[in-house]
């Protein structure tokens, strides 16, 4: 296992972490078993945004013994209530959710206390602002954090919070489909003769925000790697082909300021899938020649997120719409925290008032109403 220094932080992480949110589907021996061949590998970082209990104290008996070399990203601000994952900026929700964190991870502190899944401008600095950040600051003076970090999928609020200064390290989503946009509105020309291995091609706030940590010395910890395993099946991908594992962790640790890959794994095969990119050949990493020979044609009718058909006259922010409906189709029952991040939305797809303005726009011909009409019914709002 090769280790990269998290940004300024000084930590040591694994460019191979573990993303334990699937945990959830399996029995305490295969979590143990999971977290045993974690440690055997080398890996050392592990993110814990869940806030089930069950789900917490799983993961805390599996680190039992074995804390020492374990790297914790620990989230606040996501809560259980009534049940159900929740959200929240109120302390009177988030405090006794930390502390119930430390408890089941059997842990006095966590490395990383990541400020949770901030999406909108106004709601950052709100939060850096009021209350929410002297809680983060009460638990930084306490030790039960040693450093600041968010999670965000917005490259608008990643920017902010390196400028701001306090935020030592973002996870952040990264991967070919959310990264690229096209060279040109013209599908004949689509990225030109050959992909272009190269910042060249990625979405310019993206673009931005990467050269930004990397020049601020801001570590980058990196969700949805797979795009919820969507790049890994040719039927669902936006590029027509699959990348391997191997080759969307290659990606994502090649773009500037990424320490580590935090995969989302549900078997002990698909975690032996990712460590196979600390052994493989270059022709096994190569993603790029995969997306250059991509059919051009695969991209009509789908979706790559590349926000040409804003704006909408509602307010709708159509591509992460479809985002979080195409990740939420890749499960048989739509993942809480997706359908929570959808309902977080200041606008969602039931408010589409089908004026058809943004259709004309999308060089891919998506059929944007019929999409919002879906993402309406899957999310229910």
């Amino acid at each position: 296992m090769r280790y990269r220094t998290l940004g300024n932080t000084g930590l040591q992480v694994s460019e191979i972490g573990f993303g334990a949110e699937w945990i959830e589907k399996m029995d305490d021996a295969d979590v143990k078993a999971m977290a045993h061949r974690c440690v055997q590998e080398g890996i050392n970082l592990v993110d814990c945004w869940m806030c089930d209990p069950a789900v917490r104290s799983a993961l805390g008996r599996a680190l039992e013994g074995e804390r020492g070399k374990w790297i914790i990203q620990g989230h606040i601000g996501s809560t259980w209530q009534d049940g159900q994952y929740v959200r929240s900026r109120d302390l009177a929700a988030v405090r006794p959710a930390f502390e119930d964190l430390l408890e089941r991870l059997q842990t006095d502190h966590v490395e990383l206390g990541m400020i949770h899944y901030v999406d909108q401008v106004d709601e950052f600095h709100d939060i850096m602002a009021g209350d929410f950040y002297a809680y983060v600051q009460e638990l930084l003076d306490a030790g039960k954090i040693e450093h600041v970090g968010l999670s965000t999928h917005s490259p608008e609020v990643a920017k902010l919070a390196v400028e701001d200064g306090r935020i030592e390290t973002i996870m952040f989503s990264i991967n070919p489909a959310f990264d690229l946009m096209p060279a040109s509105a013209d599908l004949d020309t689509l990225f030109g003769d050959a992909y272009d291995d190269s910042l060249a091609g990625i979405e310019p706030a993206r673009a931005e925000f990467y050269a930004l940590c990397e020049r601020e010395n801001v570590g980058l910890t990196v969700m949805k790697g797979y795009a919820g395993g969507r790049l890994l099946d040719a039927q669902k991908s936006p590029f027509g082909v699959a990348l391997t594992p191997v080759q969307c962790i290659h990606y994502a640790l090649t773009r500037p300021a990424v320490d580590s890959v935090l995969v989302g794994i549900e078997n002990i095969a698909q975690l032996e899938e990712a460590l196979a990119y600390e052994t493989a050949s270059d022709e096994e990493l190569d993603y790029a020649s995969v997306l250059a020979q991509a059919p051009k044609h695969a991209y009509f009718g789908q979706c790559t997120y590349c926000g040409h058909c804003q704006p909408c006259a509602v307010g709708i922010n159509i591509a992460l719409v479809n985002k979080f409906s195409d990740l939420a189709a890749l499960k048989e029952d739509t993942p809480a925290s997706v359908k929570a991040h959808y309902e977080a939305l200041d606008v969602t797809a039931g408010e589409c008032i089908q004026c058809g303005q943004c259709e004309p726009r999308c060089p891919f011909g998506v059929p944007i109403i019929q999409r919002m009409e879906q993402a309406e019914q899957l999310f229910g709002c």
